[in-house]
């Protein structure tokens, strides 16, 4: 692997571009060249028209947030008001038709506002394009630069969102070549935009939107951002009262040098579930949530990285990120160095490796982070210019399978837990032999092997309906899932007891930082023993670590002890995180007390991760952590946003079935004929029988005796010649046929929905077992 230096060489090229002369810009042949003065704007160097009319003029009033308002009129805060004098004295410079306009010039109080026209958002022609040559431009009471209504080119979103659609299929890749809104930065460029936004202004009577544009620099419509033909030198400096750079659909980056400083999110693109921030080139860097929060990158819906040089820094208190997506977040090239106080996970289908240090303590602003390989080189070192715990690191030259070591402040850097946080077990798509109980699996406390020639029944009190509930030995016994991890992991706090890494976590840890395929995410960062200072441990709960609790609990969290008794409380950080990271970070000192412990604990359904770790600047060192479920599921790949949610968690909650290792529970894997079978005599509360009838389901087996009570009760076939296939995948028709079967026994109704002759995925089992347990 090349020693190359990771850097951004964003420094350089802002030099490069303040080193060049400004020159009078001229518009080429087709361009529209605007003129910005204080003292009158000019149109190809004539007086800017005042009649709407024409493709541009000015005059028009601007869209604010007026003072002397009630909250009738909207949601603004006293600070968001402005009065009509501060308004009047902008220049709204409007433009009304498409085509390509290079403007130029400075106007210190004044608007860019590009609005074609009611029918613009449908009219694939309503396109415009704004060259930005060295623009000096300030708005205090709106954005600066706002398309307002131009053609969208997402035309099966403006069905869906119209009504005329009644699915629409968003991902992590929007195509917005055709976009309406287009801005390129004019090479040797600098581009100075400084502006405000206007809070939530009601329609009249109502508490419906009429204006919300919360960016300085904004487009209502997809929007592209590019460089001048591939040069980057063009520099676009924004300077946010609130957030940055926003769209309210999607966005794509192109190229070109981009700095901006927020007092809330950087970049934002706010249609939930649809958005799409897409960055191919170009270097960006964010300074956001100077204010009381902000992320550096937000996405209300996707984030697909393919290029470009990225540096982004969130607020340095609230639980934002560098990168935020409620989406998948895909890296897929270019590099990214990403600061916050938690950044979101990165998507497992990235194309490019990623490194996430999550450390077990704040970084303080100013602290050198370095990451070196196996041979001592160092590839990539940066100081932090903000407090942060989670980084986010990722460039070309990052490879699988290779040992890294990470150092702050010259001080080597261990870690206790990583992404799959597993304590052992099979993972996904590996099964034991057959006539083995893979390791760590015991059999349940009822288990019988039946008598040969003595057919079991069903037991008298069969009810699916009473489903619902998990067995008292948690499911425990032979797994759903043919072996293939399905027990819960011991240790990961699911089912209560002790945290994930709980002992890990009190010992040194690991200092070889090795990305794999299934590993790229590390917690619990913190000084190694080569330190030299004293290594801390932490109890909670008197010992019994972290439980989890059903929906609606509350959480427990007391009797926070460390090894060591001299350690002051003060030096002593408590951090809560969501698992994957996505939404939710809380952190406080253990000597703020128990109602500031009270405070940062999770209500809302999910998978946690608590950090009890020694702050820096002490002669101690060390991090334990636990992981626990506050009623949601433990696994990353079934989001409560998923339809196959609720079928899931009925079979996880009652004990039918678990995961497949690493908090996955592989929804659209196969499901075995073996592993259909152990599922639905688990469900009928089946004792198991050996009968001997297929050769294959050898006796001892885990599955061989759930085979003979299946096939002694009818439930089974086998394939005309005394075999049972276990291994082979069951279809949807065939497992149709065992419930039917099953019902049938237990003088139920049941109707068959899934005659599918295709393998049966895990979460259609999933369906059919809680469409089952619905039967009467």
């Amino acid at each position: 692997m090349g020693k190359k230096l990771f850097s951004l060489l964003l420094t350089a090229a802002l030099l490069l571009s303040s080193g060049v002369t400004a020159c009078a810009a001229s518009a080429s042949s087709g361009e529209v060249l605007i003129t910005l003065s204080d003292s009158g704007v000019k149109v190809d160097g004539t007086p800017a028209s005042a009649d709407p009319a024409d493709a541009v003029y000015t005059g028009a009033d601007i869209i604010y947030y007026a003072d002397g308002t009630d909250s009738t009129y909207g949601e603004g805060s006293a600070e968001e008001m402005h009065s009509a004098e501060e308004a009047g004295a902008h220049t709204r410079v409007t433009i009304t038709r498409p085509g390509t306009y290079r403007i130029t010039g400075t106007l210190s109080r004044g608007q860019i506002f590009v609005d074609l026209g009611d029918g613009a958002k449908t009219d694939p022609g309503a396109v415009v394009t704004l060259i930005l040559d060295n623009v000096d431009l300030t708005c205090t009471v709106a954005p600066a630069v706002f398309f307002y209504q131009v053609y969208e080119c997402d035309t099966d979103w403006v069905a869906y969102d119209a009504g005329g659609a009644e699915d629409y299929a968003a991902s992590g890749v929007a195509d917005t070549s055709a976009a309406g809104a287009n801005v390129i930065l004019a090479a040797g460029s600098e581009n100075n935009i400084t502006g405000s936004h206007v809070a939530r202004i009601y329609k009249e009577g109502t508490t419906k939107k009429l204006h919300k544009y919360d960016g300085a620099f904004y487009s209502r419509m997809s929007m592209n951002l590019s460089g001048d033909n591939g040069d980057d030198t063009g520099v676009l400096n924004i300077v946010a009262d609130n957030e940055g750079l926003d769209s309210e659909l999607h966005l794509t980056i192109n190229g070109g040098t981009i700095c901006i400083e927020s007092q809330d999110d950087g970049i934002n693109t706010n249609e939930d579930g649809v958005s799409v921030t897409t960055i191919n080139g170009g270097s960006l860097t964010v300074n956001a949530g100077l204010g009381s929060e902000g992320d550096g990158i937000d996405s209300n819906g996707y984030l697909t990285i393919n290029g470009g040089a990225i540096w982004t820094m969130a607020n340095e208190t609230s639980p934002d990120g560098g990168i935020d997506a409620d989406g998948a977040i895909t890296i897929n090239g270019g590099t990214l160095y990403a600061f916050g106080t938690r950044n979101d996970a990165a998507d497992s289908d990235s194309a490019q490796p990623y490194l996430e240090l999550s450390f077990a303590s704040m970084l303080p602003a100013g602290s050198a982070v370095t990451l070196t390989d196996a041979e001592g080189s160092t590839l990539w070192s940066a100081v932090t210019r903000k407090t942060c715990q989670s980084i986010t690191l990722t460039a070309p030259t990052l490879a699988l399978n290779t040992v890294y070591s990470v150092s702050v402040d010259g001080v080597l850097q261990c870690y206790s837990g990583n992404q799959s946080g597993m304590m052992g077990g099979f993972g996904a798509g590996q099964r034991p032999g057959a006539g083995t109980l893979p390791d760590g699996f015991e059999p349940p406390e009822n288990f019988q092997p039946g008598a040969e020639g003595q057919p079991p029944a069903l037991p008298e009190d069969f009810d699916p309906s009473q489903m619902g509930q998990r067995p008292e030995n948690g499911g425990a016994g032979i797994p759903p899932g043919g072996g293939q991890d399905m027990e819960r992991p011991q240790g990961q706090g699911f089912g209560g007891g002790m945290g994930a890494q709980q002992g890990q976590a009190g010992g040194s840890g690991s200092t070889e930082f090795i990305l794999t395929e299934a590993v790229k995410s590390f917690s619990g960062v913190c000084d190694s023993d080569a330190s030299g200072k004293t290594r801390v441990s932490f109890t909670v709960n008197g010992g019994a670590g972290m439980s989890s609790i059903a929906s609606g609990q509350s959480v427990t969290l007391a009797d926070i002890q460390a090894s060591v008794e001299d350690l002051d409380d003060s030096r002593v950080q408590l951090t809560i995180t969501d698992v994957p990271s996505e939404n939710y970070a809380e952190s406080c000192l253990l000597s703020d007390g128990a109602q500031a412990i009270a405070a940062i604990l999770p209500t809302e359904d999910g998978v946690y991760q608590l950090t009890v770790a020694v702050r820096s600047g002490t002669q101690y060192v060390g991090a334990s952590q636990w992981q626990f479920t506050v009623g949601a599921l433990p696994f990353r790949d079934v989001p409560q946003s998923s339809d196959a949610y609720e079928a899931v968690k009925f079979v996880y909650d009652s004990g039918l079935m678990e995961g497949t290792g690493g908090n996955r529970f592989s929804p659209d894997a196969a499901v075995t004929r073996a592993q259909a079978i152990t599922v639905l005599a688990r469900m009928a509360g089946a004792v198991q029988a050996e009968s001997g009838a297929c050769s294959d389901a050898s006796s001892g087996s885990w599955y061989s005796g759930y085979v003979g009570w299946a096939v002694t009760n009818g439930i089974v076939e086998g394939d005309g010649q005394g075999r049972f296939l276990p291994d082979e995948a069951v279809t949807g028709t065939q497992m149709e046929q065992m419930l039917t079967r099953c019902a049938a026994l237990a003088n139920l109704s049941y109707d068959a929905s899934n005659a599918s002759a295709q393998p049966l995925t895990r979460a259609q089992l999933a369906q059919m077992l809680l469409t089952f347990s619905q039967a009467e």
